[in-house]
């Protein structure tokens, strides 16, 4: 084995046991602990709120508080990605190789029901690149705040729901 692959091999096994420590930790702290999970979830960084939730359910915590503590943290994370994107300036979305042509017609695109494409923030990988676009093009921080509940809340009830499911299986 070359040693590039062993020290790629030891980052993957000591992020994976971050990972596990982290997600006890949150297990740990019950509903704030959720909370915190789906916060970081919502945010740029990836982690499973979804496995920390389903684990709090099956130790028997209340599953409407807990679907409550992930939809309110994960709305003030991607929130946060919303933040960010106030504060980038088009300049600097140029210098990533975006032209301000397609920019402006992104724009355009969303211009009237931008702050409603919210919704769609909890969808993996592209949700925190919405809330960052919605938030560089200043749409209203109330309806992209009440859009991105509706759907992160609508993501959490299809988890909750899947995994009942899945426990009437066995």
């Amino acid at each position: 084995m070359c040693i590039r692959d062993s020290c790629r091999n030891k980052a993957t096994n000591d992020m994976e046991g971050f990972l596990d420590t982290a997600t006890q930790l949150c297990i740990d702290w019950g509903y704030w602990g959720l909370f915190l999970s789906a916060f970081v979830a919502g945010s740029i960084v990836p982690f499973s709120s979804e496995a920390v939730m389903v684990v709090l359910v099956r130790l028997g915590l209340d599953p409407a508080l807990c679907l409550l503590a992930a939809a309110t943290g994960n709305t003030a994370g991607g929130m946060t990605c919303y933040w960010i994107g106030t504060l980038g300036k088009t300049e600097w979305i140029t210098r990533l190789g975006v032209s301000t042509r397609q920019l402006a017609r992104a724009r355009k695109f969303l211009s009237g029901r931008g702050a409603l494409m919210a919704f769609f923030a909890f969808l993996p990988t592209i949700g925190e690149a919405i809330a960052i676009v919605l938030g560089l093009m200043r749409s209203n921080v109330w309806l992209t705040g009440s859009a991105m509940l509706a759907g992160k809340t609508l993501r959490y009830i299809v988890v909750l729901a899947t995994f009942r499911g899945a426990l009437s299986l066995f």
